[in-house]
């Protein structure tokens, strides 16, 4: 992360298996990291997308990438079960499901995150209807290559696909970490959205100091 003077941080992010791809959560996390105080918004370059920060109390909010090529798509691949499909800097497949517990991600995610219809393969969740704007969800994501506690990319998509199927403009997931991300939007018809925002918790767990030479390679 660098702060850019007189513009936007730039912020880069790395997935455990080395390949690069935009992260809301982690880009959430760089507001707490610099220590913001309640109230501070800040404009952010991540991973070449550009975004909005902001934080409230114990709470950071991001507003997601909009504009042209953001929002939903055709579903490029046939499912039995309901899905939708977007593109927010990385590609997210959607499913809903009558329980999220009893989907055996590591069996059903795999061959969906490597499907040959989704060049480059895609991030995968389930999500579980509780009731009118509130949805249980858990995701597998590429680049981990397996379940995470709270993909956010993923919880935005899952938001804007269940306002454009089932309704409403605010959704509250309960994610796999046992904390809920809440999402606001103006859903378009189109498939677009407008003021995509997500907000959630971020606790600061301590300090890492990288070892010199790592930060010359990054330089270079």
């Amino acid at each position: 992360m660098q702060r850019l003077e007189g513009g936007p941080w730039e912020l880069e992010h790395w997935d455990p298996d080395g390949s690069k791809s935009f992260c809301s959560n982690g880009s959430r996390a760089s507001l707490a990291v610099d220590g913001a105080p309640p109230g501070a918004q800040v404009e952010v370059i991540s991973s070449g997308e550009r975004i909005l920060l902001r934080r409230t109390d114990d709470l950071v909010g991001i507003r997601m990438p909009e504009g042209e090529g953001f929002g939903l798509r055709a579903l490029p691949l046939p499912t039995e079960l309901p899905a939708g499909f977007g593109w927010i800097g990385n590609p997210q497949l959607v499913l809903r499901v009558p329980s999220v517990a009893s989907v055996d991600l590591k069996t059903f995610a795999p061959p969906l995150r490597h499907h040959a219809a989704i060049p480059g393969g895609t991030n995968v969740n389930v999500v579980e209807v509780l009731a009118p704007g509130e949805a249980r969800i858990r995701s597998w994501e590429r680049g981990v290559e397996g379940e995470t506690l709270c993909c956010g990319t993923g919880s935005a998509v899952a938001a804007a696909w269940l306002a454009s199927t089932v309704g409403g403009s605010a959704w509250r997931l309960h994610t796999a970490s046992g904390e809920p991300v809440v999402v606001k939007l103006d859903p378009g018809t189109d498939g677009s959205w407008r003021e995509l925002w997500l907000s959630g918790p971020v606790h600061r767990l301590g300090v890492v100091h990288p070892d010199p030479s790592l930060l010359l390679r990054l330089r270079h």
